[in-house]
């Protein structure tokens, strides 16, 4: 089921209102689902190997932690933003500056994933091997958080219980 982006985010608690979210689709959401976004985002780096180390690595912390409380809502946006490091660092790796399509995201595709007929700018002719390396970094916690075993069984029960 499609991440529902029609919720006002701004006021909503979803640590006490699980049954009104979503998994959707890769990193649907990230940026809005509080309380999770206040606590997760802080940690969330990039720029390097190092720097994507500590911060997987924290990441990764509240992932188990939110398990280890039966709180599938917040395992998956740690995993959520465990992806956006490895989608972004790759992002950055790839084009400078970061910017990957031209032009603005048409009005009516805003919140959605993909590129949404937007060309792709042209990649570096050398990946950033800073960015590369992070991104590899984010991939090992992100695969691992996918199937940990907490994690499959919390999601299913989720979408069981609530067809999200």
């Amino acid at each position: 089921m499609p991440f529902d982006y029609t919720l006002d985010y701004a006021y909503l608690d979803l640590r006490q209102h699980p049954e009104l979210y979503r998994v959707g689709v890769g990193e649907q959401g990230v940026l809005l689902v509080q309380p999770y976004k206040a606590e997760i985002l802080p940690h969330w780096r990039f720029r390097n190997a190092a720097v994507a180390t500590e911060s997987s690595a924290a990441i990764w912390g509240l992932f188990e932690a939110y398990l280890a409380q039966e709180d599938f809502v917040g395992a998956d946006m740690a995993r959520k933003f465990l992806q956006m490091g490895f989608t972004r660092a790759r992002r950055y790796a790839n084009h400078r500056g970061g910017k990957k399509y031209d032009g603005p995201v048409p009005a009516d595709k805003k919140g959605q994933s993909g590129a949404h007929g937007r060309p792709e700018l042209p990649r570096t002719a050398t990946p950033d091997p800073d960015k590369v390396a992070a991104a590899e970094i984010f991939k090992k916690r992100w695969d691992a958080a996918k199937v940990h075993p907490a994690y499959v069984r919390q999601k299913a029960d989720f979408v069981a219980r609530y067809g999200k």
